[in-house]
C-alpha cells in the first residue's frame, strides 16, 4: 500500500512537470503575463468574465478610476493591469 502511494505521488509530479513543459512550448518558452497585454486586451478579457462590459465612453474619467479600483479587488487584478485598463478607458472620453 505504501509503494502504491509513492507511485501515485511520483505520477502526479511527472504529470505536473509535463504540463508545465507543454505550456512553456505553447508560449514560446516565455510565460504569458498579463502585464504584456494592452489595456484594451485586459479590459476585454477580464470584464466579460463576469458581466457585459460597458462601452468605454459610458463613464467619466473619475468614474472609471472608482470602478476599476473596486473591480481590482473583486477580479484580483494587479495595479499595473488596472493602470493600463484605466488609460484605455479614459481615452474614450
Amino acid at each position: 500500500m505504501k509503494s502504491l502511494r509513492i507511485w501515485m505521488i511520483l505520477l502526479g509530479v511527472v504529470m505536473g512537470i509535463s504540463t508545465l513543459m507543454i505550456i512553456g512550448c505553447a508560449t514560446g518558452g516565455k510565460p504569458s503575463f498579463s502585464s504584456e497585454k494592452t489595456g484594451a486586451q485586459l479590459w476585454g478579457e477580464n470584464c466579460v468574465r463576469c458581466h457585459n462590459a460597458p462601452s468605454p465612453s459610458a463613464f467619466s474619467d473619475v468614474q472609471w478610476e472608482t470602478i476599476t479600483m473596486h473591480m481590482r479587488v473583486r477580479a484580483n487584478l494587479s495595479g499595473e493591469d488596472i493602470k493600463k485598463m484605466v488609460e484605455f478607458l479614459q481615452m474614450a472620453n
